[in-house]
């Protein structure tokens, strides 16, 4: 197992400049090897209560005994969350959702799992690599060719998404998995972060060396200052030194 002190992290969400509640969600396990944010939508007493309902579910997760386990309890979590999302949602008469995206840690292996443009991002040695792809529609115009990446960025419809969890169906995840290295930083945000910060502005951020809560900190007051037009979150994960198997 890895040792109850492999990682520092730490997490700090924010209302933003403009809107006037939070629908962001955010959950940090250590012990658990389990770190999640959630972006939710349906105004008050919906988006923010979808979100919550998602990071709380997600939090009974439990021990698991391989990467595939926590995989298998995070997924069952999941779907128990959509139904409760779903149902919220017949229950107002309007669509209820959020997105998710989860990096889940069992010995030197990690999964991260998303839907929705909630995003996971990795230092290592200095080099920064999204790791979750959005499900946008203006991504799925930029994989078909239809649009640039910089065009994608001012797009009318950026903020259209095309997978959340509680909207359609099962929750659909996408999930990519890897290897943990000492001194690896990683960042889930919500999407009123990247709004404002651009991949090589928060990579300066991740490769300064300070601490998950000092970074996460920095972060959040960037948004701040460049005006925050939604809530902003941030969840850092950095793997310690020593982090090898007992």
């Amino acid at each position: 197992m890895l040792r109850t002190n492999a990682y520092d992290a730490a997490a700090q969400t924010d209302v933003g400049r403009v809107r006037d509640h939070n629908e962001d969600a955010a959950l940090s396990r250590p012990d658990l090897g389990v770190f999640v944010v959630s972006d939710g939508m349906g105004g008050h007493e919906a988006g923010d209560w979808a979100s919550q309902t998602i990071v709380d579910t997600i939090s009974s997760v439990g021990v698991g005994s391989s990467l595939p386990d926590l995989e298998s309890r995070f997924q069952e979590r999941l779907v128990r969350a959509h139904e409760l999302v779903a149902e919220r949602g017949a229950e107002l008469g309007a669509p209820v959702g959020a997105t998710v995206v989860s990096l889940l840690t069992y010995e030197a292996e990690w999964a991260c799992a998303w839907s929705g443009d909630s995003r996971l991002y990795r230092l290592r040695n200095g080099r920064l690599e999204r790791i979750s792809r959005d499900h946008t529609e203006a991504q799925a115009l930029v994989d078909a060719g239809q649009l640039t990446p910089e065009e994608a960025a001012v797009w009318p419809r950026k903020n259209v998404i095309t997978r959340a969890v509680g909207v359609t169906g099962d929750p659909v995840c996408e999930i990519v998995r890897g290897t943990l290295a000492a001194d690896d930083v990683f960042l889930l945000c919500s999407d009123g972060l990247t709004e404002h910060l651009n991949d090589r502005e928060i990579a300066e951020h991740l490769n300064t060396g300070s601490s998950a809560q000092a970074i996460c900190a920095t972060l959040v007051a960037e948004v701040l200052e460049r005006g925050a037009r939604d809530n902003v979150t941030a969840l850092v994960v950095r793997v310690k030194p020593g982090w090898e198997l007992e």
